[in-house]
């Protein structure tokens, strides 16, 4: 092994363990590996930033517009309706449908995407038929990453695959050279969820506006203030209630009238009652220390009870994929003024959050519980930092722009299987046409980028680059078949796949493809077996992010609105795994030969 080889693999070896502590962003994990091949010398100056302009990362980001211009024109409502229509409010029906749904979905768009599309939709179906939205949101997330595998577009891993192969001047795939072993995959999830994962699911309803209002009961309290309080004259900013006291106001009522509509000017006047959210402890510091007193003592919460439903609207919301408060914390998004929304709980990992909210920082997968207007709810969703758990009314303009984005989709589809097109040509086409059509503004189109995904593809393509250049790709390709070369060519393609599975626990399944797809081709020209059917076992062993939650975005999304806990998606996916290397070892190599 050359000095060359073992540098390759060192690096190799620490951007795996990076990449699985996540003690950093996975773009940075990737930009700091493509900074590590510039400086030792593993490849050109040239080759350091070959990535930003790979057909390839140009692909990917206009498949994230061209996903944005589908949500935004709200085909994710009609979707909604279609699904519990033919599903008949039957839990087996359910899931079916909206996996085969999402799954064919997830062919023409990422699949974070195409979840985060169907998300609100299924959680109303699940409020409708009173079916635990915790037995339909796995299935969500599981057939996105299933029906990626249909097309080239499905997922960031089919571009950058099919990329590779191009750059080395080996014939590749077409669009739907994907769909057969595709279709089979997402075929053997549907039938797997019928008949054996939905059993594995557990049973957890997310509460609904009326159960969530008795939740509430039990931490809001009544107050008044008294007239030698502290809080006589003082507007709700300088009262210092949430950063001194973590205390939350939700309403003042004022004689008759009941103020919702609180402001950081709002003042507050003797024996108004104030409806506060926080603490026992806290409570009793404020009520000490600013003169407040508890309210109807004999008649619990009845100023609570008055509040209208429109007054009292429960709404649930959680990170959209790409947003941009990731890591912040509520205080420092002036969280109620900027978005009209009162935060009561947040639902992480199972567990449900109801003190010093002000100060924790949001994460990807929290479920929060909301109380505002109804009206500004999609406001909330406008910014796209967050994704509301129900269906929201699209305007109309916007609304009738749908028939446009689905035909600027399949004219992507079109330029690339008769046109002649290449597809990150034509995916550029659709991606400028959803902005010029208004299906988006600019904006709106810079923001529906996965701008991590981008950098990430960028970022490790050197190391890819260097894994050939070096011939470290062809020494474990060796180092695998002196291990397990006696047993055939079958046991060489499980070894690839069981490799790709491995590798894209701990990273991007886009990242597994840089890494893997060339040790892969390398073996399969050891053999002299087709290259193509060895890139598929790839393509699809990286899709196996089964096992926990954190595998792919699209689990993480459910993660919260679901209620699951972390060893739900073991439990579930883990028989997934295995009879899914069962499947694709008998089908793939009867739609791709291992010798043409």
């Amino acid at each position: 092994m050359t000095s060359e080889i073992a540098l390759t693999l060192a690096i190799i070896v620490g951007a795996l363990v990076v990449f699985g502590t996540e003690k950093l962003r996975v773009d940075v994990v990737a930009l700091l590996v493509l900074i590590t091949v510039g400086l030792t010398g593993l490849v050109g100056p040239k080759e350091v930033f070959a990535g930003f302009s790979n057909s390839a990362v140009i692909t990917v980001w206009a498949v994230y517009i061209v996903s944005g211009g589908l949500f935004k024109t709200g085909v994710a409502d009609i979707l909604g309706k279609f699904i519990l229509r033919l599903s008949g409010g039957n839990e087996v029906r359910l899931i079916v449908v909206i996996m085969l749904t999402c799954g064919l979905m997830s062919a023409f768009m990422n699949n974070v995407g195409a979840t985060a599309m169907l998300l609100p939709a299924v959680i109303s179906v699940a409020k409708q038929t009173k079916i635990p939205v915790s037995k339909l949101l796995i299935p969500l997330s599981f057939s996105s990453l299933l029906g990626g595998k249909i097309t080239l577009i499905g997922t960031p891993a089919n571009i950058l695959a099919t990329s590779i192969l191009s750059e080395k001047g080996l014939p590749t795939f077409s669009f739907f050279d994907f769909a057969p072993i595709g279709l089979v995959v997402l075929a053997t999830g549907v039938l797997y969820m019928v008949f054996i994962g939905r059993h594995l699911l557990p049973v957890r309803q997310t509460p609904g506006e009326s159960q969530t209002k008795e939740v509430l009961r039990n931490f809001i309290s009544e107050m008044r203030v008294l007239p030698k309080g502290k809080l006589i004259g003082c507007t709700l900013l300088d009262s210092e209630l949430g950063a001194s006291y973590n205390i939350t106001v939700i309403a003042v009522v004022r004689g008759h009238e009941t103020i919702t509509k609180l402001t950081r000017d709002t003042r507050f006047l003797v024996d108004d009652i104030l409806l506060i959210e926080g603490s026992t402890e806290d409570l009793l510091r404020a009520r000490e220390e600013l003169g407040l007193e508890i309210a109807n003592e004999n008649k619990e919460h009845a100023e609570l009870d008055k509040l209208s439903e429109k007054e009292m609207h429960i709404v649930e919301a959680t990170l959209a994929p790409r947003s941009s408060v990731e890591n912040r914390s509520l205080r420092s998004l002036n969280f109620r003024e900027n978005y009209g929304f009162m935060v009561l709980a947040i639902r992480r990992q199972g567990e449900i959050i109801t003190e010093h909210l002000s100060d924790l920082d949001l994460k990807f997968g929290d479920d929060l519980i909301l109380q505002g207007p109804h009206r500004r709810a999609s406001a909330l969703e406008a910014k796209n930092d967050f994704l509301v758990l129900e269906p929201l009314e699209i305007p109309k303009d916007r609304r009738r722009k749908m028939p446009i984005a689905i035909g600027l989709m399949l004219l992507v589809i079109g330029l690339t299987l008769f046109g002649g097109i290449d597809i990150s040509l034509a995916m550029v086409i659709g991606a400028v046409g959803m902005v010029i059509s208004r299906c988006l503004s600019m904006d709106e189109a810079y923001a529906s980028i996965d701008w991590r995904t981008v950098f990430l593809v960028a970022g490790m393509l050197p190391l890819g680059a260097a894994m050939e250049a070096t011939g470290t790709a062809k020494y474990i390709a060796d180092l695998m078949l002196n291990t397990i070369g006696d047993m055939g060519p079958m046991a060489a393609l499980a070894g690839i796949y069981f490799l790709a599975a491995l590798i894209t626990q701990p990273m991007s399944n886009a990242a597994a493809m840089v890494l893997v797809v060339p040790i892969a081709l390398d073996t399969a020209m050891s053999l002299g077996a087709n290259h193509l059917t060895f890139t598929l076992a790839v393509v699809i062993g990286a899709a196996t992010s089964f096992l926990t939650p954190v595998g792919h975005k699209a689990n993480v999304l459910v993660f919260g609105p679901g209620g699951y806990k972390f060893f739900d998606y073991a439990r579930v996916g883990a028989l997934l795994t295995v009879f899914l290397f069962i499947i694709t070892m008998i089908f793939l190599p009867i739609f791709y030969p291992l010798f043409p």
